[in-house]
């Protein structure tokens, strides 16, 4: 699966992360409906770290598609209260 954090680079990670990439990006959607800006920027946080940590890192002249676009480390609340609703980035 190739990730991609935007303004970054992208990323081949493992499928089996699906899981817990999902379980990060719910609990940035229960952040972020909450209002608690702090906790969102902590989860958020973590989900980039379990990809740049676990994710191999693509050379910037491989073509390959994105399975999953993610917004900027800086992204702010209100951009965050756009994109994390739902089902957030992940659908379950």
């Amino acid at each position: 699966m190739i990730v991609r954090i935007l303004n970054e680079d992208q990323y081949r990670v493992p499928e089996d992360m699906l899981g817990e990439l999902n379980e990060l990006d719910n609990a940035c959607v229960e952040a972020v409906e909450a209002g608690d800006e702090a906790r969102f920027r902590a989860t958020y946080d973590q989900l980039l770290a379990l990809v740049r940590d676990r994710g191999e890192v693509l050379d910037d002249d491989d073509l390959s598609g994105s399975d999953l676009m993610l917004p900027p480390s800086d992204i702010t609340m209100a951009e965050a209260q756009e994109e994390f609703t739902g089902e957030g980035l992940i659908p379950d």
